[in-house]
């Protein structure tokens, strides 16, 4: 198998402690590396350290004083849709507040779609998130809500990326109205039998206006009993029971986590739950942004993520999230980018992306800038330059 060598980087993100070669942060999380190289062997990397001490390989490639880190995994995403909210967010910033109900806009067009329109969009959304350095992203379901529709949501992700997550439980279905146990019976019946073929995760919208906190344990219980992971959209709009839940029934992460109560920190920080934060939503809906220095200093992990959707966070920029989180959530640039890097990993419990050591895939991004620090410092810039996606050159 041919060895490539990728050096001239200026500063390298490994998120291994251990290989830590900058002396200006030799302890950090981020495991940076100055003046750094990389081996890669087919889709992994087979060595990361300074250039100096770097092993022969076949083929050299060099990106020229650049910064390189992991490629961001984005762990929460909704991009099996069609139509468009566009009117909903120029009302929303004429002083409309959002609330969940806006869900069914983007159902109804769904519903209405073939299959190849909706792959097509999301084989669109997956190549513009990939331009901005994005390699791994767990899309869902819950833009149907009817048996067929939801099957054919997740048939199309899993046809196109590695994490899938069956979202029956998004909002109770326009059929269900007024009967919310009988919608509860079929995400957890017919409908879960014929999504859990296609998906890794099971989710839910636990809030008010979607599903308090015995319906949402209903449907994760039943999703676990199928072999799928948990995973909660939690604390969004307003204080509940979701953070609480996740925790309790050990789910890979708690999203949104925006309304917390100090037991919900704790919980967070106490478990081994990812506290999943989704800035773009907060900035497209003008509501107040999580407070993830609190969560940080409970000792929770924190991951960051796009929330990318039609109608609440219409943005696949981890960049963007990554200069929000700096900015509006008490983050400093090393936390932020390991969020956006090794906490989406941790958020999909996966070892082998978010990290750039021997064993991972060799999936990394590469900025037109000297260090991480740029994401945070030159907000709006599109610094990623080039993408390395499994040992190939992507972008």
């Amino acid at each position: 198998m041919t060895a490539t060598l990728i050096h001239g980087i200026r500063s390298l993100v490994t998120n291994e402690p251990a290989l830590a070669r900058d002396p200006s942060a030799p302890d950090a999380p981020l495991g940076l590396v100055a003046d750094a190289a990389l081996v890669i062997e087919g889709e992994h990397v087979v060595w990361a350290g300074p250039a100096a001490d770097a092993p022969a390989a076949d083929t050299a490639y060099d990106v020229e004083g650049r910064a390189v880190l992991p490629g961001f995994v984005d762990s929460h995403s909704h991009l099996v849709y069609a139509g468009d909210r566009t009117q909903e967010f120029n009302a929303r910033m004429s002083g409309r507040p959002y609330t969940a109900g806006g869900i069914r806009t983007t159902v109804a067009a769904t519903r209405a779609a073939s299959d190849d329109e909706l792959a097509a969009t999301l084989a669109r959304h997956l190549a513009e998130a990939l331009r901005q350095g994005t390699t791994t992203l767990e899309t869902k379901s819950g833009y149907g809500l009817t048996v067929d529709q939801e099957a054919r949501a997740v048939r199309i992700a899993a046809g196109l990326t590695d994490e899938v997550t069956y979202l029956g439980a998004h909002i109770v279905a326009p059929e269900h109205d007024g009967d919310p146990a009988a919608y509860v019976a079929e995400v957890t019946g017919p409908m879960l039998d014929a999504c859990a073929p296609y998906a890794r995760w099971i989710d839910v919208f636990c809030e008010q206006g979607a599903f308090d906190g015995d319906q949402a344990r209903a449907i994760l219980t039943a999703g676990q009993a199928r072999g799928l992971l948990p995973r909660v959209h939690a604390n969004q709009l307003s204080y509940g029971p979701g953070v609480r839940l996740a925790v309790e029934l050990g789910a890979a992460s708690a999203d949104h986590c925006t309304h917390l109560t100090d037991a919900d920190v704790d919980a967070l920080g106490q478990g081994d739950t990812v506290a999943t934060l989704l800035p773009g939503c907060e900035f497209s809906t003008r509501a107040v942004y999580p407070d993830a220095r609190r969560l940080l200093d409970a000792g929770a992990t924190v991951a960051l993520s796009t929330d990318c959707n039609p109608g609440s966070s219409f943005t696949s920029s981890v960049p963007f999230c990554v200069a929000i989180a700096v900015r509006e959530m008490g983050m400093t640039p090393d936390e932020a980018v390991w969020a956006a890097t090794a906490g989406g990993a941790r958020a999909l419990r996966r070892t082998d992306v978010g990290r750039l050591g021997p064993g991972a895939y060799a999936d990394l991004a590469v900025l037109d800038a000297p260090s991480h620090v740029h994401l945070a410092y030159r907000p709006g810039v599109p610094l990623v330059t080039e993408v390395w996606r499994r040992g190939v050159r992507a972008v």
